[in-house]
């Protein structure tokens, strides 16, 4: 009896051990740069998709023969806000490192001269007046503040961090609170999240899912996610039933549009909120089912920011395909040697810079650096449990924090505002 029962213990020991979820992950560094560049190039062919559709459908599906078919010339978007702004915060983590502190990120981000609209804008004006992060993207002085600004420029959060959803997180805290707050700042931190996980995970309901861990699940951003997902489920193969239900609760119910920047409306009517852009670019994903043009094109008829909205979706699905794996299509015309605006990186500066700061957060997150037989470099990477910062609403915001720059800060903001501008 004794021997049974030790068996037995020994069966179930064992069971355990074999359920016990893996506490790492692998990916060869290799695969981890085809990835990157993919996610970049993805943005850009989003973003070059449909720039010339931006904002002139709103409320409103945009026709098939309303759309621009691709060209490959179209992938060198070097000036594009949704592109450039990231930019900005990968200089500021080259140079001060992955701790960086967001009055750091405010200053250099106040240093900037490239254009800016909404939340951007508003976050950059707050900061230059002396009003320093995280009030410059607060309700209080920002009314810009659920605007879709961060959504559309988180993706190096995730690009940066493989399998590390609390780096992207975390940098949505730091480089997010410069313009947004609440759902403004979720949607980034869920593109972050996604973008983590798309390094591992080819299924885009999945790695949807992913995202969403990584906000709130008491915010309506949250909400939002989940009723695309189980709508998708509903009416899986159209996307415009879909769209619709997005539409009557995220357009024009004023219990989900609040009226600080963006007002409820309907057909014809502005909406840059970030709610409901984010639903757009959750629809590309889903519907598009891995095809990359008929991915960008749902995100981009959807409507209203329409080059950003499908940037997200391709620089996601990009990132999952990998960019050897892409067709020539998307990478046959790019200029290696174009620089994205007022930065200093050219896209193979840009890669090398990901890469490095890559490096950086796989160590510092408790992670490691192996070499295989051949000398193959591959990171291991600790399994995260996502941990979403507290719920905060636009439209019921805390009180704010009552920072200002110091007097030193405010030199070197202006200091770097002239020079910014002397190498433009």
């Amino acid at each position: 009896m004794r021997r049974i029962t030790s068996f037995l213990t020994i069966l179930v020991l064992a069971g355990t051990a074999a359920a016990a979820p893996p506490t790492e992950r692998r990916l060869a560094v290799h695969e981890y740069v085809d990835r990157m560049k993919a996610g970049w190039i993805g943005q850009m062919a989003g973003v070059g998709q449909g720039g010339p559709t931006e904002f002139k459908f709103k409320g409103a599906i945009i026709p098939e023969d309303k759309m621009p078919n691709w060209n490959p010339g179209m992938i060198n978007q070097f000036n594009q806000d949704d592109i450039y702004v990231e930019m900005t915060f990968l200089g500021t983590l080259e140079q001060h490192g992955l701790d960086v502190s967001v009055r750091q990120a405010g200053i250099d981000f106040a240093k900037s001269g490239y254009r800016l609209w909404h939340a951007n804008n508003a976050g950059r004006t707050n900061l230059r007046g002396g009003i320093a992060p995280p009030d410059s993207g607060h309700p209080q002085f920002n009314k810009h503040a659920d605007d879709i600004d961060y959504q559309i420029e988180a993706d190096y959060s995730g690009l940066i961090a493989p399998g590390l959803p609390n780096v992207a997180i975390e940098l949505g805290e730091k480089f997010g609170r410069l313009m947004n707050y609440g759902d403004g700042l979720y949607g980034g931190q869920f593109v972050g999240g996604m973008y983590t996980e798309a390094f591992f995970e080819t299924d885009l309901a999945r790695v949807v899912r992913a995202g969403l861990r990584c906000i709130p699940a008491e915010s309506q951003y949250a909400e939002m996610v989940r009723d695309v997902l189980k709508w998708h489920d509903e009416n899986p193969d159209d996307w415009t039933k879909t769209w619709q239900l997005v539409e009557d609760k995220y357009h024009k119910d004023p219990k989900y549009t609040h009226g600080l920047c963006s007002k409820p409306g309907g057909p014809g009517a502005f909406s840059i909120d970030a709610k409901l852009n984010g639903a757009y670019i959750i629809l590309g994903l889903l519907y598009g089912k891995g095809d990359p043009d008929q991915s960008i094109r749902i995100a981009c008829r959807s409507g209203q920011d329409s080059d950003c909205n499908p940037s997200n979706t391709g620089g996601i699905l990009f990132t999952t395909i990998g960019f050897e794996k892409l067709p020539d299509a998307y990478k046959s015309a790019l200029n290696p040697e174009g620089k994205f605006s007022h930065t200093p990186y050219t896209f193979p500066g840009l890669v090398a810079t990901c890469e490095k700061l890559a490096r950086q957060a796989v160590i510092r997150t408790g992670g490691r650096i192996e070499k295989e037989t051949g000398g193959k470099e591959v990171f291991v990477i600790p399994v995260q449990a996502p941990k979403p910062g507290p719920l905060e609403r636009c439209w019921e915001p805390g009180a704010a924090a009552g920072i200002r720059f110091t007097p030193d800060e405010m030199e070197k903001i202006k200091a770097g505002q002239g020079q910014e501008k002397k190498q433009k």
